[in-house]
């Protein structure tokens, strides 16, 4: 004999568990979202203040995005406030085969990093796998924009031909373009695919922001179009996006396989009706059922088990990705000993570049191009985990001021790192022997503060690299810094960031900070100290570790810090204009403050490259100081 659930109480079960599973849903998206692709706080619309207008405006829209009713096209256009210089206006696009359950919860995360990320400014955009979100002051709704943008490109070029490389892409991208620009008013998205020779299958993607016209698309994915030749040439996965549109191609598929289709509108599925319910119940006396409660119970229970086996399964797919991805990564930046060895001819001392406390760094030719090749001295257990950090942490790292990592080598006892060749070495080389214009100098000062904050709190995983100096900053044909050596890096995660406590005290004296040197206290702060010293530095052209300063022969902080409080510093220069001193008097201010003893008193680095950015030289003026040729120091 058998007995059933009333319709109403598996009515209510129903209810709950798509409730139940709605907010688990969003919470995995949020959560599943993961880091920004890219940021851009935008200061030529200026600043807001706390508690102003146009600060309520915004706390307002950023709280109303969890309201956003789920759309298939993914494109909403919200504002707030009445004023114009104090009203908020926002533009939010969806990818276009991204789920709408996943377009809210990226939205909201979008909305709560980029108050994060740009804390006053009137203007800022997000972007994320799933989405992008923008606010400004000014109307930004039916108007094409370039700018600001970013643009990532694989690690792999295409081994074929190149000619017959550009023709299948060609065709590729002016088929999504013509498809994205027609999309319509509320869609402007397309995706397909090609075969090719050498490659089974490359995949393209386009979209346009689906207010713009259709000419406005085409113009703005022409422009991108254009640049891929510069960014991408023949690397088989490019990544390009604009405020108005984007372009991706890749050689595996990374949209939702049904937006290869075309859509069609289905009528919603009717819920399926219970049996009748029996004749025969048994009741507690109390009105309710005894099956109704045995009902439940094995509902729920089901629910639960089906929950848990769905996250193992998912968690173990997960886990054999990645060590799937890491096993490409590892054999794409693998090389021979035996290339290594040629490519330096044999390790010959004519070859070395530098030496450090890990081992000897030779310029050598592998596969054409010049690289730096650092090779770790033989059983040092320090150099196996030096080794092991910088191959995991630089592989997966990209960013204009740090050193890119090519390969790497371990075979035996022998191990060594593979770097990009930069011809004018380190910075050591530079700012204590050779006067160095004031441009170059600020713009060393600005790289190394943004690279930093990039390991800070832009990377994949959040790295604090405890060895900052000159030795480990060096400099391209351009004069780029480039931060170099990460085999003091620790990775922390999330919870564990804050700080830390380490009994093996790595680094380089007179660049240690004070808790780290005497108490084994590590934090990010540990590097702004570093970094502070390397700004005084960088400013004065004298070193902190053999240089006396002034008639006590003070060290180069203390002489600061004592000058500074005395009467501010003044650069003396007389070829310096005023943009200049001012420039030069920030970042005194700047470096004093990093090296504060206690850590809680030095800023962030977020901070820093805020301060440093404030200045707001044009790029035209630096260039012509530059062309001078201006050599200054400042005198402390």
């Amino acid at each position: 004999m058998s007995y059933v659930m009333p319709k109403s109480y598996t009515m209510q079960c129903l209810v709950l568990l798509s409730a139940l599973l709605l907010s688990s849903q969003l919470l995995s998206v949020q959560s599943q979202e993961g880091k920004a692709l890219f940021s851009s706080c935008q200061t030529v619309r200026g600043n807001f203040t706390v508690n102003s207008i146009f600060e309520v405006n915004l706390k307002s829209l950023i709280s109303s995005l969890s309201s956003l009713p789920p759309t298939e096209d993914g494109f909403y256009n919200v504002s707030f406030g009445e004023t114009d210089n104090e009203k908020v206006n926002s533009l939010v696009l969806c990818r276009g085969d991204v789920k709408p359950i996943e377009c809210i919860g990226c939205i909201i995360r979008a909305g709560q990093e980029i108050r994060e990320r740009c804390p006053n400014e009137k203007e800022a955009i997000i972007w994320y796998d799933n989405c992008m979100f923008r606010y400004s002051n000014r109307t930004i709704l039916n108007t094409m924009e370039t700018s600001p943008g970013y643009s990532f490109a694989t690690d792999f070029d295409f081994p074929g031909e190149k000619g017959a490389w550009e023709n299948m892409l060609t065709t590729l991208l002016e088929g999504l373009m013509s498809r994205a620009a027609a999309g319509g008013e509320r869609k402007k998205f397309a995706v397909s695919k090609k075969s090719g020779p050498s490659l089974q299958t490359l995949y393209g993607l386009m979209q346009c922001t689906p207010e713009i016209s259709e000419r406005d698309c085409i113009d703005c994915l022409t422009w991108n179009i254009g640049r891929i030749p510069i960014l991408c040439n023949t690397k088989m996965g490019c990544r390009q996006a604009t405020v108005s549109c984007n372009l991706r191609y890749a050689t595996s598929r990374f949209y939702d396989l049904t937006a290869e289709e075309q859509p069609r509108a289905l009528p919603p599925a009717p819920l399926p009706s219970p049996p009748p319910p029996s004749n025969e119940r048994v009741s507690d006396g109390k009105g309710f059922a005894i099956d109704d409660v045995k009902g439940v119970v094995i509902i729920v229970g089901g629910v639960v088990l089906l929950i848990v086996s769905c996250v193992v399964i998912v968690l173990t797919l997960k886990k054999k990705k990645h060590n799937r991805q890491n096993e490409r990564r590892e054999d794409s930046l693998k090389f021979e000993f035996s290339a290594i060895r040629s490519a330096t001819n044999n390790f010959s001392p004519l070859n070395e570049l530098g030496k450090g406390g890990f081992g000897k760094v030779y310029k050598g030719i592998l596969n054409g191009k010049e690289v730096a090749v650092k090779r770790l001295s033989e059983n040092t257990k320090q150099g196996e985990i030096q080794f092991k950090n910088e191959v995991l942490s630089m592989a997966n790292l990209s960013h204009r001021n740090l050193v890119r990592l090519v390969g790497f080598s371990a075979e035996n006892n022998e191990r060594a790192l593979i770097y990009e060749f930069l011809p004018n070495k380190s910075l050591d080389n530079f700012i204590f022997d050779k006067a160095l214009g004031w441009a170059t100098r600020y713009g060393i000062i600005v790289g190394v503060a943004r690279g930093i904050l990039y390991l800070h709190q832009d990377s994949h995983a959040r790295i604090i690299h405890r060895d900052l100096k000159p030795g480990n900053v060096l400099l391209d044909k351009d004069m780029t810094p480039k931060i170099a050596d990460f085999g003091l890096a620790k990775l922390f995660d999330e919870s564990q960031i804050s700080q830390r406590f380490t009994e093996n005290i790595m680094g380089t004296e007179g660049y240690i900070a004070p808790e780290f040197r005497n108490e084994g206290r590590i934090s990010f702060k540990t590097d702004v100290y570093s970094f502070g010293v390397l700004v005084l530095e960088i400013l004065s052209g004298k070193s902190i570790w053999n240089s006396k300063m002034g008639e006590n022969g003070e060290d180069l902080i203390t002489y600061a810090k004592r000058m500074y409080k005395k009467k501010p510093l003044k650069p003396e220069d007389s070829n310096l204009d005023k943009r200049d001193k001012e420039d030069i008097l920030t970042c005194i201010s700047i470096g004093l403050g990093c090296v504060e003893y206690n850590p809680s008193d030095r800023p962030e680095m977020r901070n820093v490259v805020q301060m440093l950015e404030k200045t707001n030289r044009s790029q035209a003026a630096s260039e012509q100081r530059t062309t001078k040729g201006r050599k200054s120091r400042v005198n402390v």
